[in-house]
């Protein structure tokens, strides 16, 4: 499975935002730390403003920060905003007619896979928070195994 590219950068924002809560940084600081576009993801900051995990701070200082629950906003939260990584029985989303070979024994075998493959996933991102996540760059950064 692969994240959109707007899902992806919410992804950076809301972490980046959510290392320091009280920290407001502008599209183009997050876009410069990420070598994205600020034009797209002044669009993904608007979508997750609507979602009320971040806030947009006015003026000369201006910015955005993290207004979410990082203990119980997930992966699955942000990703939701922008996408839908598959609903049990649409397999990789899927929605209408077969696709070329689907309808075959192999096709539907196969799809089957993809289908447990994207329950997984929504079961993955679904149980991890920001703050675990965040702990766990920490851990790892520090050079400490997280397990221990």
């Amino acid at each position: 499975m692969r994240l959109q590219k707007a899902t992806l950068f919410g992804l950076y924002s809301i972490l980046e935002l959510a290392r320091d809560p009280e920290r407001q940084l502008s599209a183009t600081d997050i876009a410069g730390i990420y070598g994205i576009s600020a034009n797209h993801l002044a669009k993904v900051l608007r979508d997750l403003g609507r979602a009320g995990l971040v806030v947009s701070v006015r003026g000369a200082g201006g910015g955005y920060r993290f207004s979410g629950n990082a203990r119980r906003t997930t992966l699955l939260d942000v990703i939701n905003i922008f996408e839908d990584i598959g609903a049990t029985g649409n397999a990789g989303g899927n929605a209408g007619p077969p696709g070329e070979g689907e309808d075959t024994d192999i096709g539907t075998a196969l799809l089957k896979v993809q289908g447990e493959i994207d329950d997984i996933a929504r079961a993955t991102f679904g149980s991890i928070t920001v703050a675990t996540l965040l702990r766990t760059m920490q851990w790892y950064g520090s050079g400490s195994s997280p397990a221990g």
